[in-house]
């Protein structure tokens, strides 16, 4: 799938448009409402769909979850006193669920955004490697498609972005292409995935529950488990992922002459320049080990030093996807966008904790008394044999002489006995998640990126203002100055 190169403004694009944001509290959804709200004030609507129990709570979830932030201090400091008629005038809470048909949205709302909406942006996801099956089917998998049923219902919509991950590939190693997946394929050849029939195996295991009036915890976990099952029968390492790329087969499928832009960005990190640097928000995949390791907890790091950490910031994912819109619209087809560095400027696993040793070293972390936390270099655990026998010495062998302890003592110390299993168990199954992110070798193509790159204006400012091009990253910089300082100012 290629891109024609024609020369596109995006801001021109953006002049008079009303764009209908799902999943609008969230983590990209943020720095995109920013985004359009700092550069594109002509911008005409833009409809923010938000789950609450009332459209009361929904605009106050608007003030508090996003425009509270301090993501937005940016805008603030350039509207001054006139931000808020800005957003009365160009902002529309709308109270919906993904999850339901025509998205939930009250009838009157709905027939006002069927007249209005020129562009839908899919930003809704889950991210739970090992989530409830029936909760990431019904937001990753069926989410999209009610998204996509209800573009066709909007007389206008001439642009449909989805954002998918890089990482519905699976475990795929080499050069991985732009392609669609389509209904019914699978990773490991095995057939028979039917979108309908898992939607039926969830409904009838959630009924067996039900009959055996099973407790809400031991619901939860049978729909963890199913989730990860069913993945792995057809050749994705975890829930998320594998419904996801459901999701993506599902719009794939049924867009008719909808023009569809798949957005598959690599890991998320903090933002490169804007709104301004390192900005972020809850713990994503390899800032787990930043933070464990900041705070002292984490004493190693397991995973293939030579193999490539596909990261992206989270500001040019979402330059890419108001790119994309501009780019696309109208052409009533399907285009595949990876968004992601290991093309263009790989990232090797060594450097991670090299500049996680040098930001912890020359300016440890202050615990809440007050207390600098000093770390050690990390201990590198370059395969699994070798993360097994670790855990064996520091864990496992100390687990058996405490049980023997507590034998000795009654079952007095029953409870630390308990405590230490489960910190274990808990390890063993997060390494279980991650570690075929941990141990990747796939390489993602970003052709069409990179042509999509080129089509943006090159005379005025659009070329500094909608920038995603990864060459411009200096990894070490990036990391020591701004990504770590913002996961211990904003996550820590």
């Amino acid at each position: 799938m290629t891109t024609e190169m024609e020369a596109v403004s995006v801001l021109q694009y953006l002049d008079n448009k009303s764009i209908l944001v799902i999943g609008a509290a969230g983590f990209l959804a943020n720095i995109f409402v920013e985004k359009i709200l700092r550069v594109a004030p002509n911008v005409k609507k833009l409809y923010l769909l938000l789950r609450a129990s009332n459209e009361k709570s929904a605009t106050q979830r608007f003030n508090d979850e996003i425009l509270g932030k301090d993501l937005y201090k940016v805008v603030k400091e350039k509207y001054g006193p006139n931000l808020t008629e800005l957003t009365t005038e160009k902002i529309t809470v709308v109270n919906g669920d993904i999850c339901l048909a025509d998205l939930g949205i009250q009838d009157s709302l709905a027939h006002e955004m069927i007249h209005q909406v020129d562009a839908i942006v899919n930003l809704a996801a889950t991210t739970k490697f090992d989530e409830r099956y029936d909760v990431a089917l019904g937001i990753n998998t069926l989410g999209p498609l009610n998204v996509l049923d209800f573009a066709k219902k909007c007389e206008n919509v001439k642009i449909f972005v989805h954002v998918s991950t890089a990482y519905v590939c699976g475990e795929k190693s080499g050069l991985i292409m732009e392609t669609p997946y389509r209904m019914g394929e699978t990773l490991n050849g095995t057939t028979g995935l039917d979108i309908n029939h898992e939607k039926k195996l969830v409904q009838e295991k959630l009924d067996q529950l039900l009959v055996i009036k099973a407790p809400p915890e031991t619901i939860t976990q049978a729909m963890k488990d199913m989730g990860l099952t069913r993945a792995k029968m057809y050749g994705w390492p975890n829930t998320y992922v594998f419904t996801k790329a459901m999701g993506e087969m599902l719009v794939g499928e049924q867009r008719d002459n909808i023009s569809l832009v798949l957005i598959r960005p690599s890991i998320i990190t903090s933002t490169f320049k804007e709104p301004f640097p390192g900005w972020t928000e809850g713990i994503r995949t390899i800032d787990s080990l930043a933070v464990g390791y900041g705070k002292g907890r984490l004493t190693c790091f397991l995973g293939d030093l030579n193999a490539i950490s596909d990261v992206m910031p989270a500001d040019m994912v979402v330059n890419s996807i108001i790119v994309s819109m501009a780019a696309q619209t109208g052409k009533q087809k399907e285009t595949i966008y990876h968004v992601g560095s290991s093309q263009r400027n790989p990232l090797k696993n060594e450097k991670l904790p090299e500049v996680a040793y040098e930001c912890f070293t020359t300016k440890p972390w202050t615990n809440k008394d007050g207390k600098q936390v000093h770390v050690r270099k990390i201990e590198i655990l370059s395969s699994m044999p070798s993360f097994h026998r670790y855990m064996a010495i520091h864990y496992s062998i100390p687990l058996k002489g405490l049980a023997v302890l507590n034998m000795v003592l009654c079952k007095l110390l029953d409870k630390n006995v308990k405590d230490f299993h489960r910190k274990i168990n808990l390890a063993f199954r997060l390494v279980d998640l991650y570690q075929p992110y941990l141990f990747f070798y796939g390489v993602f193509d970003d052709s069409n990126t990179e042509k999509l790159q080129r089509m943006v204006l090159k005379a005025g400012v659009e070329t500094e203002m909608f920038y995603f091009d990864p060459k411009i990253i200096n990894w070490d910089d990036y990391f020591v100055n701004t990504h770590i300082p913002g996961l211990v100012k904003y996550v820590f």
